[in-house]
């Protein structure tokens, strides 16, 4: 059993993603599936954003992610502030430079979807009326 470096945690709207940090050869996996097979191009770049601040680390470390609830993006964000905060904790030099890049990495994302009311359709949709 390798050791285990650390358990992050990153969230957003209703994804919940654990990444787990052992040494190792530098793979990503997303609930025990590679990342070559999670999402399409795009998501993989957000969810490798982070780890270009950091090669060394990245190539000699595995990142294991547990990532539950949500859609597709917000699993990626959720993954990629994981990441971001493993490294944060592990340099000084990557938290300085993620706080420049973009300081949402570290600090998350609060918005969340308004909830539907009673009597309407969505969250702000009123019913149409044909007078007045």
């Amino acid at each position: 059993m390798t050791k285990v470096m650390g358990v992050f945690v990153g969230k957003r709207k209703t994804a919940i993603a654990r990444l787990t940090i052992r040494p190792g050869s530098g793979r990503i996996l997303i609930n025990n599936q590679p990342l070559e097979y999670f999402g399409n191009e795009v998501v993989r770049a957000k969810i490798l954003t982070p780890l270009y601040f950091d090669e060394k680390f990245w190539k000699s470390h595995d990142f294991d992610v547990k990532a539950e609830g949500g859609g597709v993006m917000a699993i990626a964000d959720a993954v990629s502030f994981a990441i971001a905060r493993s490294l944060a904790s592990k340099s000084e030099k990557a938290l300085s430079q993620l706080k420049e890049y973009n300081r949402i990495l570290l600090a998350g994302d609060p918005r969340q979807a308004e909830p539907k009311k009673p009597n309407r359709r969505s969250a702000r949709r009123f019913k149409q009326k044909s007078y007045r």
